[in-house]
Formats: structure tokens, C-alpha cells, sequence
């Protein structure tokens, strides 16, 4: 008998698509992910396909070209990457981009882009942190100028999610530098053909080798006017206010998936590895800690599947979702490195499981707002 870590939210619609998506994670994904890690990204192919699937922009209107669906159908593929260690392809922001364009963008703009996005054909990526503008967004210096009936846009991003590959970049930029946060708009930029757009390094992190985050470099490129998200200046620092339970919440799916993901690839080692004559499980010390991590991944489950059917209700407030950011990263953490421990040596290489979600958990404390931030957020609410 297993420790229940079933999810309360599971209807049979989205049981259904969860089949789904795990045969397309496993047949297609999973089978990448070496290659993936060697070179620094996932290629185009996969966002195809996953396109062509209808795993991407799930809980987007299907008058978009989305699957009409709920965040539910978002994060059963969330759930079923991260139990794997599947890091590459973010499908969580390029959703949170499609996120801004419905709820942000003008009618045109919805139209123009979210078709294109759900089939895979444009890649999302949101370009916010700067060399010296990370959790202070008030603070970037990436210029706008407004020039007749077109934007001129300079200036440099760092560590952008999906960057590499990017059809679509949806630009952090004072549109008035005299102002802070209602100087701040947001442009769409276009990748393909679009002059003075560079794409720098693909970065060497010390985790999430297959995912393509890159730095971004805007040399006066040009884009319409008409690519100011939302047609209104100054309501950037809004824009993205707005949307952080959805952020945060995404990574507070991907981290209980994760516990539960090591819980049990941990659970399979210990059984069946053998020490001083006898299975690994076997031992006091390997039982009181995996009793240990399967009661924080129940709690986990438990305090994440709330915060899903809240965010699905529209009730998820923003202290919530930082709670949730800052206590499943935190946990996340714990609980992986408990469980590299238990794999012994073999924990520390590589081609174990354990070893690779170990050192990608580390930046799930840190992007979506470090959780020094959180804290702040949540103490400013106490």
C-alpha cells in the first residue's frame, strides 16, 4: 500500500487529457532529453508537435486557436515534466507570454498571435530581467521611443527563459524613463527578420541544461506601434502585476511534481539497492526520512491542489501564491537533496535522475521573484 498523493482535481475530462499528455512526455520527450542537454535546447520540432497535439495554450479560448480548456489542463503537463526531470522546453512561459496577450492585448493582437502560439509555430518568451534590473523591474533601462507610427526599442535582457528560440518576445521597456513603474510598457516584438535583434549566448548554468536561456540584445529595432501590448502606454508594471498568482502557481505545481517525482524514483532505489547484506530501504534511517518526505510531498500536494482549484475559481490572491511559491521551492529543495543522500554516490552523477533534479531545483527559489521577495510580500499582508 502507497502513500496517496492522488490529485483532487482530476475530473474525467482532464484524467483523460492527462493520458495524453504523459504517452506524448514519454514517447517524445523523454526520448530528446540527452540530446536536448548536450546542445543547450530542445529545437523547434517538439513545440510542433506538442502544437499539433494541442498540449500548448490549453486553458486558452479556442476562438484564440487554444484548447479551451482551464489551468488544470496547464498543469497536468507541468506535473508530468517535472516528475520526469524535464526541463527544457518551458510550455509554463510560453503560457504565462499567451497569458499576457489574452488578458492584456487588444483584439487584433489576441488574434494575430495566440493562433500561432497554440500550434507551436511561434515560441513565447518574456524579456524582463536586465545585467542590473532583476527583481526591481522599476528599474530597467531597455528604451522604447515612440517615433510616428513605430517604436524604436535598445537595449539588453539576460537570463531569458525560452530566448533561443523564440518567435515572440514580449519586451519590458520604459516608454518614459522620467517615470518608474508607469513608465513601463510593454512592446511585441517579432523575431524573424526583425533588424537589430540578437540573440546572445545560450547560458551555462548549472542547472537546467536543456532549456535555451539566452541573453537578448535590441539595437534600435523597429516594431509598429501597434505592438504596444494593450495599445496603452505606461501599463506595463500593471501587465505584469497582474498576472503572478498564475506565475507563481505554475511553480508551485512543478515543485510538488518534483517531490513526488524523487519520492518515488528514491523509493525504487533504496529497494533495490543492497548494503551490509540487505535492501537500503531496509534501514531505520532510510525509513524515518522517506516517512519524512512522503508527508511533506502529502502536505504539498495538498496546499497546491488548493491553490490550482482557487486559481481555476478566480479566488487565488496574491499572498497565497507567494506562500505557495516560497514553502514548495523551499521544500523542493530539501527534499531532493534528502533524496541524492539516500542514492549514495551514485546520487552525484549524472546519469541518475536524482542527481539532475537536484541542481535544477536550485533556481526555482530564485525566478517568478526570488523568495526573499516573497517573504516580503507575505509580511507586508501579515
Amino acid at each position: 500500500m502507497g502513500i496517496d498523493l492522488s490529485i483532487s482535481w482530476l475530473d474525467k475530462d482532464v484524467a483523460s487529457y492527462r493520458d495524453t499528455v504523459t504517452r506524448f512526455v514519454e514517447k517524445e520527450m523523454l526520448p530528446l532529453d540527452e540530446e536536448a542537454r548536450r546542445r543547450g535546447h530542445v529545437g523547434l520540432d517538439i513545440w510542433k508537435r506538442a502544437g499539433e497535439v494541442g498540449l500548448l495554450c490549453s486553458d486558452i479560448p479556442d476562438q484564440y486557436g487554444g484548447g479551451g480548456g482551464d489551468f488544470r489542463h496547464e498543469a497536468v503537463f507541468y506535473d508530468a515534466m517535472a516528475r520526469r526531470g524535464l526541463t527544457g522546453m518551458s510550455p509554463s512561459v510560453h503560457s504565462i507570454v499567451a497569458h499576457y496577450l489574452l488578458n492584456h492585448g487588444t483584439e487584433e493582437q489576441r488574434q494575430r498571435y495566440l493562433p500561432r502560439m497554440a500550434r507551436g509555430e511561434l515560441v513565447g518568451a518574456i524579456a524582463m530581467t536586465e545585467p542590473g534590473a532583476g527583481s526591481d523591474l522599476q528599474a530597467v533601462r531597455t528604451r522604447a521611443e515612440r517615433h510616428g507610427d513605430r517604436y524604436v526599442i535598445s537595449g539588453s535582457k539576460t537570463f531569458i527563459t525560452n530566448g533561443f528560440l523564440a518567435g515572440l518576445v514580449l519586451v519590458v521597456a520604459k516608454t518614459d524613463p522620467a517615470q518608474r513603474a508607469r513608465g513601463t510598457s510593454i512592446l511585441i516584438v517579432e523575431t524573424a527578420g526583425a533588424e537589430g535583434y540578437r540573440v546572445g549566448r545560450v547560458m551555462d548554468k548549472i542547472g537546467l541544461k536543456a532549456q535555451d536561456t539566452s541573453e537578448l540584445f535590441f539595437d534600435d529595432v523597429e516594431v509598429p506601434a501597434a505592438n504596444l501590448l494593450g495599445g496603452q502606454e505606461g501599463r506595463g508594471f500593471y501587465q505584469l502585476m497582474s498576472d503572478l498568482p498564475y506565475e507563481r502557481t505554475i511553480i508551485g505545481v512543478m515543485a510538488a511534481a518534483a517531490i513526488e517525482g524523487a519520492y518515488e524514483e528514491t523509493l525504487a532505489y533504496v529497494r533495490n539497492r543492497q548494503a551490509f547484506g540487505q535492501p537500503v530501504a531496509d534501514f531505520q534511517n532510510t525509513r524515518f526520512r522517506l516517512a519524512e518526505i512522503a508527508t511533506i510531498a502529502r502536505v504539498a500536494r495538498t496546499f497546491v491542489d488548493q491553490c490550482v482549484e482557487r486559481l481555476v475559481a478566480g479566488t487565488l490572491d496574491n499572498v497565497t501564491a507567494a506562500m505557495l511559491k516560497l514553502w514548495a521551492s523551499e521544500q523542493q529543495g530539501k527534499v531532493i537533496d534528502e533524496c541524492l543522500q539516500l542514492h549514495g554516490g551514485y546520487g552525484y552523477m549524472n546519469e541518475y535522475l536524482i542527481a539532475r533534479m537536484f541542481v535544477d531545483a536550485r533556481v526555482q527559489r530564485i525566478y517568478g521573484g526570488t523568495n526573499e521577495i516573497m517573504k516580503e510580500l507575505i509580511a507586508r499582508a501579515l
